[in-house]
């Protein structure tokens, strides 16, 4: 379904998991890739990423061309210290899993015992306590790692849209679907900004969010997906 949309419509995934990781796992070369939650945001080959305020390298990845966007390179020295550290501290926690995301490092717990939930807290705590430059940032069962600066999925979009020649236009219509609490930036950036767009959520119960949609499972997003695209067939 993701592959059709892309037929038809610029389509991005924006995912907190490294941007290799995203594009291993969907392995569709006609998208944008934007992991790290953004940080690292690559074109489809052949595409470039035109930004007035950025500075975008191009590289050779995946056997072709690409350009990539990262403001955050300067913090990789410093993220892969904490990494490491961060591995060494939880490593007798059962249970624990230490994912790096290049550009941030989450710290899963979901399969951690109750108990020793504050324990794992604590370690992370204890590490990143002389890292003023990194926050913490909290997800469903993650502790989230990332550098201070002013980023995250919302700007993404902005970027994204504005690279992409699409902001401000009157005839374009954005629209994000997310299932994460790290994916109401994106929410709150299409509906209250001047790229006016609706953000869909993505949860089997009602929850507060900026999203003006809601869908219940992945099943009603692909066949949301399709209906998209069968729409834009039917335009000719």
């Amino acid at each position: 379904a993701v592959q059709n949309v892309a037929k038809y419509f610029p389509t991005a995934i924006i995912s907190g998991r490294s941007r290799d990781k995203v594009y291993e796992f969907v392995n569709l070369s006609e998208l944008y890739y934007a992991g790290s939650h953004g940080m690292d945001i690559m074109s489809p080959a052949g595409e470039s990423l035109n930004h007035e305020h950025s500075r975008t390298v191009s590289v050779y990845e995946q056997g072709k061309d690409v350009n990539l966007f990262q403001p955050a390179s300067e913090f990789l020295p410093m993220i892969d210290k904490v990494l490491c550290s961060l591995i060494e501290s939880t490593k007798d926690i059962k249970g624990v899993k230490v994912e790096d995301n290049k550009f941030c490092i989450s710290v899963h717990y979901r399969n951690v015992e109750e108990k020793n939930w504050t324990l794992v807290a604590q370690c992370v705590d204890d590490v990143i306590r002389t890292y003023p430059k990194l926050r913490l940032t909290h997800g469903r069962k993650v502790l989230e790692i990332r550098p201070v600066i002013d980023w995250d999925k919302g700007k993404a979009v902005t970027f994204l849209l504005e690279s992409l020649g699409l902001n401000n236009c009157e005839d374009v219509l954005p629209i994000y679907v997310g299932d994460d609490r790290t994916d109401e930036d994106a929410f709150k950036v299409l509906r209250d900004g001047p790229n006016h767009g609706y953000g869909i959520l993505v949860s089997a119960v009602p929850k507060d969010s900026n999203a003006f949609y809601s869908l219940r499972d992945p099943s009603e997003v692909m066949e949301f997906l399709k209906s998209l695209v069968t729409w834009k067939r039917s335009m000719g």
